[in-house]
């Protein structure tokens, strides 16, 4: 499973930062970054929380041959 953001959709409000900082981050310019894109056994809850709790649902998993 892989994450996928809608930059587009994006308000970089840091939600999701907040509930998995190992694998969404906030650049210098305030611009949401992936440090990966794989979801793992380790983050798995975590990253569901970030996609739970994103106000403008611009986070979603998707299977990996998407």
């Amino acid at each position: 499973m892989k994450i996928k953001v809608d930059f587009d959709l994006c308000e970089s409000n840091a939600m999701c930062e907040a509930l998995a900082p190992d694998v969404f981050e906030l650049d210098d310019d305030d611009f949401l970054q992936l440090n990966t894109d794989e979801v793992t056994p380790e983050n798995e809850q975590r990253v569901r929380q970030a996609v739970a709790a994103c106000p403008r649902a611009a986070i979603s998993l998707v299977e990996d041959d998407e």
